[in-house]
């Protein structure tokens, strides 16, 4: 059904920075509603288009494909696009609503937030409000979330309530504070990469199990 289809009582999972036949298939077997692919070189988690492709034939029907770039050049992003089969594009970097876009073509897409100290959330979402979701982050030296959360409580309730259809939740997540996570923001969706790793840029299948289980059971809480 994808990452962005809206259930009430269930939140999508996204896994992040998968790199091998190994992970997706671990990713999918787990209930994975999307996974992500890394188009920025300098991550340790980066692929090439053409690996991209190759993971991407091992997905099932309804999993997205979600291609993450990070200030990408019109070569670099149609390069992508004519190997690998993405479904729905992460813009990571500084593009402008407009780049987004023109970029997506046509294709569902998300902005990522930096969010810090005083981050204006009404801004941001008018500024993209043609985004099919807003993925809210961190904000780190350089681009990514760097695995660490971000103070929830500095989301503002009325914010949250009306964009929690297109909210899609990452920086820092685990097994341990997703449950927490949902029950307090009830967003679309989650998103985790090094929450689920056992060193940067290695996936622990046991982990990407867990945390999916751990969002079920919160799900399950919610709705009771």
């Amino acid at each position: 059904m994808g990452l962005l289809t809206n259930s009430p009582g269930r939140t999508r999972v996204k896994i992040c920075g998968l790199k091998t036949p190994a992970d997706v298939d671990a990713a999918v077997a787990a209930g994975v509603d999307a996974v992500g692919f890394v188009f920025y070189p300098p991550s340790p988690r980066s692929v090439t288009p053409n690996i991209a492709a190759a993971l991407i034939s091992r997905l099932p029907a309804g999993v997205d494909a979600v291609g993450l770039v990070v200030n990408a050049t019109d070569a670099e992003f149609e390069a992508i696009r004519a190997a690998a089969s993405i479904t729905l594009w992460q813009f990571h970097g500084d593009e402008s609503p407009e780049e987004c876009q023109r970029l997506a073509s046509g294709q569902p897409w998300m902005k990522a937030a930096r969010v810090g100290a005083g981050f204006a959330f009404d801004d941001f979402s008018l500024q993209y409000r043609q985004a099919n979701a807003f993925l809210l982050d961190a904000l780190v030296e350089g681009y990514g979330g760097g695995g660490v959360p971000f103070d929830w409580s500095g989301i503002p309730q009325a914010w949250i309530s009306a964009n929690a259809p297109r909210v899609v939740l990452s920086g820092g997540l685990n097994v341990h504070n997703v449950g927490e996570a949902i029950a307090r923001l009830h967003p679309c969706a989650v998103d985790v990469s090094s929450g689920v790793e056992i060193s940067k840029g290695v996936k622990d299948h046991a982990l990407m199990k867990q945390f999916i289980e751990a969002v079920r059971a919160a799900d399950a809480c919610t709705s009771t």
